[in-house]
């Protein structure tokens, strides 16, 4: 009769945990699971505010491209051709007399599409990703292209121009893009239980 109730305590004391709140390690636990609960709304408020901050300056950055590359030019209308040869603009505009001239086409190329690469990861987070920037960026440019071609006087296609805005994307992507749609869109690490990482212990 003894031994068997020295049985059922011994399976008893092995089958029961020891509760979290019974332990101060368990109050400690439960404690930074308050402190988390009351970080996350404040997270969600600087991740609305980013993205909000984020496209606003992507709308704004859409109507000055509007204004930069869609509005007419008659003046120059006899001087720009269509490109469809990559390459051939840019040799164009490295064999120009002034230095300042060159930098200025190319720079200017670049820096059109530096915006895409810092602004559209935050917007979109999906379109996170090397690739998925430039095949974005250069579709918008080509399409942009396409409608300086056919609808504006004075504009023309120029596929190099669509080269160098890419790249311009790929450069914005790498120095600050990727990082802050990171940062904006920082996924939560899973709370883990308290008695998860607890080892079960039984003492006779």
């Amino acid at each position: 009769m003894a031994g068997g109730t020295l049985r059922s305590r011994v399976a008893s004391r092995i089958g029961t945990p020891r509760t979290p709140g019974a332990a101060g390690p368990g109050r400690e636990s439960s404690g930074e699971e308050r402190s988390d609960a009351g970080r996350g709304p404040l997270r969600l408020l600087a991740r609305c505010l980013a993205m909000v901050l984020a496209f606003a300056f992507m709308v704004a950055f859409a109507v000055v491209l509007a204004k930069l590359t869609l509005q007419p030019s008659p003046a120059s209308e006899s001087l720009t051709h269509t490109n469809l040869h990559p390459g051939r603009s840019l040799r164009a505009y490295l064999d120009q007399p002034e230095l300042r001239d060159a930098v200025r086409q190319i720079g200017g190329n670049l820096l059109l599409g530096v915006p895409f690469g810092v602004l559209v990861p935050i917007v979109a987070p999906r379109t996170r990703g090397v690739l998925r920037v430039l095949l974005l960026t250069a579709t918008v440019m080509l399409l942009v292209e396409f409608a300086q071609g056919a609808l504006v006087t004075g504009r023309a296609f120029d596929v190099d121009d669509v080269i160098l805005n890419t790249s311009g994307a790929l450069i914005g992507y790498l120095l600050l893009g990727r990082r802050m749609s990171r940062a904006v869109h920082a996924r939560r690490a899973r709370a883990t239980s308290p008695t998860s990482s607890r080892r079960w212990s039984w003492r006779p």
